[in-house]
């Protein structure tokens, strides 16, 4: 299973007919016009994907700002889509995967092993000089047995326990881990235990994914190697399981792609901030050490 697609790669796949269903996940905080932007223009054949309404349940203090979807609802969303068992699907966005990722990981969560990410997202698409199409797409309803429970998940008890027995890495900007600012949560600071590794770390400046290679030395420099071993000994047994989480569980999720393309397993904490700051029972850590 592959976690990313190059421009190149798409655009020979769509010249050649392959099958292949684009998502656009225009998405970003505090901005609800992603579909008016995605009907301006858009990857030709591509399907707007709501996350607020589609990759998510609706928030709660008990649940976090974006809850998973429940299953039935995200499957019946899968075949909305027009997405077939054994389909490729590219899901993309504006700002570099950050948005798409919770695409990427949902569907691998139902078993769609298919999906993967544009790397660059739509700016590399029109970096590359290919075109866009303008209006809406309404694909046929398509057949795909959507599952659940694919993808490692933790709960909050876990998120507090994480700490002890593994790496926990807050991908959120790090003057909300420092607890310097907070604009949307109920409170600042970060899980006691977690590391700052700002999701933003894991992109060029084009908004492209680091090379695996840069991708390994970035989470080697909190401590984590191929396989989770600890990094400053290769031959140590393994120092344990990663799990990421962010504001809301949607960044947090381009972490695990990272992740992913640096042969790293990470499980998702899809409460994220929002929920633990929600719980005053919850103590908070401020600061820039775990």
């Amino acid at each position: 299973m592959r976690t990313l697609i190059g421009v190149n790669e798409l655009r020979d796949r769509l010249d050649a007919g392959r099958r292949t269903v684009l998502l656009d996940v225009r998405w970003a905080l505090g901005d609800p016009h992603g579909r008016d932007r995605y009907l301006s223009g858009h990857l030709p054949g591509a399907v707007y994907v709501d996350l607020e309404t589609e990759l998510a349940a609706p928030g709660s203090p008990s649940g976090g700002r974006h809850p998973l979807p429940p299953p039935p609802e995200f499957a019946a969303a899968v075949r909305r889509w027009g997405i077939d068992d054994g389909d490729t699907v590219v899901a993309y966005d504006v700002v570099g995967g950050m948005s798409a990722a919770r695409a990427w990981w949902l569907l691998r969560h139902a078993g769609v092993d298919g999906a993967c990410l544009l790397d660059g997202g739509l700016g590399a698409w029109i970096a590359a000089g290919l075109a866009l199409e303008s209006g809406d797409r309404r694909p046929k309803p398509g057949t795909a047995a959507a599952g659940w429970g694919r993808m490692p998940v933790i709960g909050i008890e876990e998120a507090a326990a994480w700490p002890r027995r593994g790496t926990l890495l807050d991908a959120r900007a790090g003057e909300r881990y420092r607890g310097e600012t907070e604009p949307v949560d109920p409170r600042a600071g970060h899980v006691p235990g977690a590391l700052s590794a700002p999701t933003a770390g894991n992109l060029d400046g084009e908004g492209r994914f680091l090379p695996a290679a840069a991708l390994r030395a970035r989470f080697r420099g909190l401590g984590i190697a191929d396989g989770g071993r600890n990094a400053g000994d290769r031959d140590a047994p393994a120092r344990g399981p990663v799990a990421v989480y962010c504001g809301s569980g949607v960044t947090a999720a381009h972490e695990v792609a990272a992740l992913a393309v640096a042969g790293i397993d990470a499980a998702l904490f899809p409460g994220s901030w929002s929920q633990w700051s929600a719980d005053p029972d919850r103590q908070g850590a401020t600061g820039p050490h775990p």
